[in-house]
């Protein structure tokens, strides 16, 4: 080998050897950068390792920090805690769910006081032997085995009933006591021995006012009997009076009398009526009634008290809405009474109208009516709408000043509508009237009401005469429902322009804006009209006024009923010749009168033990055709049914001896005993508090009249009990409402 070729072999192994330098250089900076990326990234995770020590070291202080703060806070809530439950006067435990006591407060421990080994480690069967043999506790009839494995059996139940316990001091205990969840029974004693006692007391104050509500109850009776008899010689004597001959200040004094009396009625019946309603004990009696006849039997007792007004007394009844239902027939009379009654007190000329709506509810089963009295008076402040309806409450103005009155009666009126489950209103105007409603809902009675009358087919137009429009619009209203043709006139010269003709029938007012209906009749006779002439008059009393011109009068407001029974009862006009022959027959034959030399008198026995009532009783029956006998006490009064077979008895309820109960049980034994008829017998009694009603009709009397008695009342009930046979009661020109 030359030396060229060792050089070119060491030049290449020189050449190799430093490419393999490089390459472990590169390798070796490589291996640098990797050592120093390593180094830089444990010297960043260093760092944050070191911040995050620093955090935890930091959040370490503060949770200790914290921590002591919540134990120290713990322990204060701990200690309050134990300071408030030491301080309560109930006491307070608490039990593992072994039964062991864990913690209690004085109050808990407080009876077993001198007993050390009762304290938390004692176990609730321990304790309850302890305080069951060391008499802590009033055991009554029980054993302590009994009490003690009663009480126990409580304490493991699923559930344990609070328990009252007595101790032997008196104090009563109350143990109230709820599992945890975890086992641990907490335990609550409270001392109720101040609610007992309240109790106690609250019973015995209720027991006497009770008492003493029963005793105001029997006053209010007591005082009303003892009031109402007397005030019966009073009215009565007066009313009698009013009708001998008298001069003008002598019937002044008279009517005075008359009316202070019934005044002082009606405040005596307003007491016992709101006593009763503020001590709940005014119940209702539902019983099956005729609303539409009670409005117009009101509006009769009521019309008196018209007599010296300009004053129509109206009713408008819903056509379509049925007049039978269901309710308190002497509740609702007194609502209307009093709502009418005031509209008519307050109410110096005008009209006083009753009109009733209706909407069947309950699918047609009940009917939502609504009643409005409206009328054309003084009206009502708006302020004072609320007012009047409270308790003595009136309104106080110039107005008003002059009409007397309790301030009790809207308050009534409004309890008995509430109490019948309803509501009542006022809608009023100064100086132009006020309209009084009220709404109930009311079973339609099972009844079925008789169809009305039809009019006779030979009428073919009725002719209303009246001044007042609204009277025009419900005749019209009424006889537009039997498909009349009607024909409203508003004055006697519209009627006579009428020319009213054949198949005619006039219904005319009494009064009217230019005559009397009497002038209007006579001048239609004389232009030659045939047909019926019907007047409505609104006298007070109802007389049965017939001349050659008129052919009925009929007392009004009149019943829609009523009303279509007189038009069916119309005859189609006749020749002079047919009117003489058929005055001859009657619709069955000729016409036979009564020989009243054949017939006896109505026999009446009047059982009453006050002398000014007998006397009384006696001057308001004078004038009838009767055979009158008194008895004063109830063996009187049984001795006289056996003697005279009386066809009515008028008995009086608290006589001495045998009182009229017990005088009509045996009059009533006496009929079954011997096999006689039934013997109409109508109590006459003073009591007027609610349910006497019911035991003086139950002892087997027929019919209950209060005192003071009224005239109209009892000439009504003897002529619904005139037997066949017995002459007429009543003179030739008397009717039986006593006029």
């Amino acid at each position: 080998m030359t030396n060229v070729d060792i050089l070119a072999k060491e030049r290449r192994a020189r050449m190799a050897a430093e490419r393999l330098l490089e390459l472990k250089q590169a390798e070796l900076s490589a291996a640098n950068r990797k050592l120093s990326a390593h180094a830089l990234s444990l010297t960043d995770e260093i760092v944050e390792q070191r911040v995050e020590a620093e955090a935890l070291k930091e959040q370490k202080t503060q949770v200790l920090s914290e921590l002591e703060s919540a134990n120290s806070a713990l322990v204060i809530a701990e200690r309050r805690l134990w300071d408030s439950v030491e301080t309560i006067q109930d006491g307070f435990a608490v039990f593992d769910a072994d039964g062991v006591m864990i913690a209690a407060n004085p109050a808990y421990l407080r009876p077993f006081d001198g007993l050390d080994s009762v304290g938390p480690g004692i176990g609730y069967a321990e304790m309850l032997k302890l305080a069951a043999d060391e008499g802590i506790v009033d055991i009554g009839d029980q054993s302590r085995a009994e009490w003690v494995g009663d009480m126990l059996a409580r304490w493991l139940g699923q559930v344990a009933e609070p328990r009252v316990i007595r101790l032997w001091n008196g104090v009563f205990v109350k143990l109230v006591d709820r599992r945890a969840r975890d086992g641990d029974m907490v335990s609550l004693a409270l001392n109720i021995t101040d609610t007992i006692r309240n109790e106690k007391r609250l019973k015995d104050a209720r027991r006497r006012a009770e008492a003493a509500n029963r005793a105001k109850s029997a006053f209010l009776a007591n005082m009303s009997h003892e009031i109402r008899t007397p005030m019966n010689g009073v009215v009565g004597m007066a009313d009698l009076l009013a009708d001998t001959d008298l001069d003008a200040d002598q019937r002044l004094f008279v009517e005075t009398i008359k009316s202070s009396g019934e005044a002082l009625l009606v405040l005596i019946n307003d007491v016992l009526d709101y006593s009763k309603i503020e001590a709940d004990k005014l119940t209702l009696h539902p019983e099956p009634f005729d609303l539409e006849r009670a409005i117009h039997e009101i509006l009769m007792l009521l019309r008196p008290s018209v007599q010296g007004k300009e004053l129509e007394l109206l009713v408008d009844f819903d056509l379509f809405l049925p007049t039978n239902y269901v309710g308190d027939p002497g509740r609702l009379r007194q609502v209307l009474t009093n709502l009418i009654g005031n509209a008519i007190k307050f109410t110096p000329a005008g009209h006083v109208l009753v009109r009733v709506v209706g909407l069947p509810v309950q699918g047609g089963a009940a009917q939502r009516i609504h009643v409005t009295i409206e009328d054309t008076g003084i009206g009502v402040p708006p302020d004072m709408a609320d007012h009047i309806f409270g308790e003595f409450n009136q309104v106080e103005d110039e107005r008003n000043r002059k009409f007397e009155g309790t301030g009790l009666g809207l308050a009534i009126t409004r309890r008995l509508v509430e109490l019948m489950g309803g509501e009542i209103w006022v809608d009023s105007e100064v100086g132009k009237g006020s309209s009084f409603g009220f709404h109930l809902t009311l079973p339609v009675a099972e009844t079925e009401e008789p169809p009305l009358q039809p009019v006779p087919g030979w009428i073919r137009r009725a002719l209303v005469v009246d001044g007042q429009a609204v009277n025009r619009q419900i005749v019209e209203k009424q006889l537009a429902m039997q498909n009349l043709e009607v024909l409203a006139l508003r004055s006697g010269v519209e009627a006579i322009a009428a020319q009213p003709g054949p198949g005619d029938v006039l219904l005319t007012d009494s009064q009217l804006p230019d005559m009397t209906g009497e002038d209007v009749a006579t001048k239609l006779r004389a232009d030659g009209f045939p047909g019926p002439i019907l007047m409505f008059s609104a006298a007070a009393r109802h007389t049965r006024r017939e001349t050659e011109a008129i052919d009925r009068v009929l007392q009004k407001p009149l019943r829609r009923r009523e009303l279509f029974a007189e038009i069916a009862r119309l005859q189609e006009p006749r020749t002079a010749a047919d009117t003489a022959r058929a005055s001859a027959f009657s619709a069955d034959g000729p016409k036979v009168p009564l020989d009243p030399a054949k017939a006896r008198a109505m026999r009446i026995l009047a059982a009453e033990d006050n002398k000014t009532n007998r006397l009384v009783f006696g001057k308001l029956l004078k004038s009838l055709d009767i055979d009158l006998t008194f008895a004063t006490n109830g063996r009187e009064a049984v001795d006289a049914f056996r003697e005279q077979r009386p066809d009515l008895i008028f008995m009086d309820i608290s006589m001495p001896e045998v009182d009229g109960k017990e005088a009509t049980r045996q009059i009533r034994a006496i009929e079954a005993n011997e096999g006689l008829a039934h013997t109409t017998i109508v109590a006459l009694t003073a009591h007027a508090m609610d349910g006497d009603d019911k035991g003086i009709l139950a002892a087997g009397l027929d019919h209950y009249l209060t005192k003071p008695l009224k005239k109209d009342a009892i000439f009504d009930r003897i002529a619904e009990e005139v037997p066949d046979g017995c002459r007429s009661v009543f003179p030739e020109g008397m009717q039986a409402t006593g006029t």
